[in-house]
């Protein structure tokens, strides 16, 4: 195997052709002229390559130092990633958590404290997105998903299954008598706002009413946390996610309309990376969130957070 050349000289080399200039270089590495200039003929006599020609006005990049180039800046930004990412991998004492920024806020993030209580030694970092995290190219310990499962190389298990319930603020008035809707017929007649897989037709079959008028939706929002945000301020009527809403319900802060429940298609899961053995801070992240989940289930998992918040 032939040694590999320095990395000083390697970064003199790229940025003199990407730069075109010496000069440049060597302000933009904070070494000198001189420096720079030594360390590419250093590189050339080691390779055996000229990878420059001298002309008057300064160097031009021969055939073999343009492809040389080319490599070697694109293996200087892998070594710049790899070194990010390793820089990011949490420590021993950080557990770091992906999922969806809707379930943080209103199912995840009340219980937190709980978790942070049985383990204080923990300092939690919360990452949420709507995009699914790539856990090959990323920091996270453990995720949350809402899915049918199945994705390629991560290791996932089941949490529960969802369910649509309809939901208005306590002071939503149903025009133009001004009283608050209590059948399905009244929820039809609301204005609704609507978030993403919103099950309208399915809800309305399950009632066995005929589904509301395209017009009937004022607000549509592609995050449920911005559906739920209007109907606190009174806005609408949303069919949303029951746990989403069964913090607010629980606070009296919203108001379930009938009982008519669906089933919500998508479960959720708890996945890590696949071939990985959980390490101390994933083991009891799970242990926890599965005790949580088992509160929730039994109908006692909104109570027990207000009564801690309380």
């Amino acid at each position: 195997m032939k040694p590999i050349p320095p990395l000083t000289a390697l970064r003199c080399f790229e940025a003199v052709a990407r730069l075109g200039r010496v000069t440049q270089a060597a302000r933009e590495l904070h070494v000198t002229h001189s420096a720079v200039s030594q360390q590419i003929r250093a590189l050339e006599d080691a390779m055996g390559i000229t990878l420059f020609i001298r002309e008057a006005r300064g160097l031009r990049l021969t055939d073999e130092g343009r492809l040389y180039a080319l490599d070697i800046r694109a293996a200087l930004r892998d070594i710049t990633e790899a070194t990010g990412r390793a820089q990011a991998r949490p420590q021993e004492s950080e557990l770091v958590i992906s999922t969806l920024p809707s379930f943080a806020q209103h199912w995840l993030v009340p219980r937190l404290a709980s978790f942070r209580e049985a383990h204080p030694y923990y300092r939690v970092r919360l990452l949420t997105s709507l995009q699914v995290e790539d856990f090959r190219q990323s920091a996270v310990d453990i995720g949350i998903r809402m899915g049918q499962g199945h994705w390629p190389d991560v290791a996932q298990q089941k949490l529960f299954d969802d369910d649509m319930v309809v939901v208005a603020a306590p002071q939503f008035a149903l025009a133009p008598d001004g009283r608050f809707p209590i059948s399905a017929e009244d929820v039809v007649a609301c204005p609704l706002i609507s978030s993403p897989d919103a099950p309208w037709a399915d809800w309305c079959h399950a009632a066995h009413i005929a589904p509301p008028p395209a017009e009937a939706v004022v607000l549509s929002a592609n995050d449920s946390n911005i559906a739920i945000g209007a109907v606190l301020l009174g806005q609408g009527i949303a069919l949303e996610r029951r746990s989403l809403v069964a913090h607010a319900l629980a606070q009296g802060a919203l108001v379930q309309i009938t009982t008519i429940r669906v089933p919500y298609r998508y479960p959720y899961w708890l996945v890590w990376q696949q071939r990985e053995i959980l390490n101390a801070r994933q083991t009891h992240f799970a242990q926890w969130i599965e005790a949580q989940v088992d509160v929730y289930l039994r109908g006692d998992g909104a109570s027990a957070v207000s009564s801690r918040a309380a």
